[in-house]
């Protein structure tokens, strides 16, 4: 299998920027829809192909596809045949797709997300993102996401970062052959934390072009100087991949729509008028146990909030949604394809 190096292939944004993939409808003030996106590590207890179901037949319009043990495991057997397949059931769903790579147990059973790239032995986690990104060429995804990691107590602060700015070295480097596009997220607790630390970590790497930036509004609201809206217009020209759930103030918990403190109309305004066109995924990774319900409920609220703020559907031929209340607040070096 061969991967989709071909920059302007549909679902794929060309460059990091807010215009790779503009939703030609608009509403009375001429701004586009937003395509909303539902993550898989929501759907953690369902077979990958059902999810894709579910999620399409609710009416989003893309995934964010977390990879994990049982949802196309990159280190498994036959991975090009279950790429293949995976790229069958999101073109017969009509699912957009990103790359996600926060799996917690997939690199070492004993450690949540260990190793990172802050690890004195990070070579597991590097060989893993040079997987994502060779299976999101192959999906023709519009971006691979990924994150620092927590630093090690073991390992300073200057080091962490001197391992961080390597790999992540490396990985653009990976992603410049296959053409694809990074989403760096700022994540609490982490190294890179805040969007100043991004901006920090794409200055070491010299800028380079393909180097966006993943944006949770969820994190925004938990730990970010500036309200939410503003966050989205400060990084809007490098916003590359959004996710979306609530959360309250200096607490990292992701929290169904409405129990959180966000005000979600200004945010998605935010959004359309930074010309963001990328998937704005939804981010519950502690609900699977009743992942149907609580995927159709996040979408119901997102349409009423997005008319609330102007915006036009765009998903057509969705499912009508009630009104809810809108709340107060492998193989080492491979790149040009898939890994067998």
């Amino acid at each position: 299998m061969t991967a989709a190096a071909d920059s302007t292939a549909p679902g794929r944004l060309a460059t990091p920027g807010p215009t790779g993939l503009a939703d030609p409808s608009a509403g009375p003030g001429g701004l586009p829809g937003l395509r909303f996106g539902y993550g898989t590590n929501g759907f953690a207890n369902h077979r990958l192909d059902d999810a894709l179901r579910v999620i399409a037949d609710l009416g989003y319009q893309g995934v964010a596809l977390t990879l994990d043990h049982d949802h196309l495991d990159p280190f498994g057997p036959h991975l090009a045949a279950r790429v293949a397949a995976v790229g069958r059931s999101l073109a017969a769903h009509g699912l957009g797709v990103v790359i996600e790579t926060g799996a917690r147990y997939l690199l070492d059973p004993w450690h949540k997300h260990a190793p990172t790239l802050l690890h004195d032995d990070n070579a597991l986690r590097v060989e893993f993102l040079r997987r994502a990104v060779a299976i999101g060429a192959d999906l023709g995804a519009e971006a691979v996401s990924f994150w620092s990691g927590v630093r090690p107590a073991e390992v300073d602060p200057a080091t962490a970062w001197d391992r961080l700015v390597a790999g992540c070295a490396e990985l653009v480097d990976v992603a410049d052959a296959a053409g694809m596009v990074l989403g760096f997220e700022p994540e609490p607790g982490m190294l890179v934390a805040e969007i100043a630390d991004w901006w920090r970590l794409r200055k070491a790497l010299g800028e380079p072009p393909r180097f966006g930036i993943t944006l949770d509004i969820g994190h925004c609201r938990c730990l970010e100087p500036l309200p939410v809206p503003q966050c989205v217009a400060q990084v809007a020209p490098h916003l590359v991949n959004v996710q979306i759930d609530d959360m309250r103030r200096d607490v990292h918990e992701h929290l169904e729509f409405g129990t959180g403190e966000i005000e979600f109309p200004p945010v998605l305004r935010a959004l359309a008028e930074a010309g963001y066109a990328g998937l704005v995924a939804v981010e519950l990774p502690r609900h699977s146990h009743a992942a149907p319900s609580v995927a159709a409920h996040s979408i119901e609220f997102l349409r009423t909030a997005a008319a609330e703020a102007g915006l036009p559907d765009s998903g057509a031929g969705a499912v009508p949604a009630a009104r809810p209340r809108l709340g107060g607040r492998g193989r080492p070096g491979a790149v040009a394809g898939t890994p067998v």
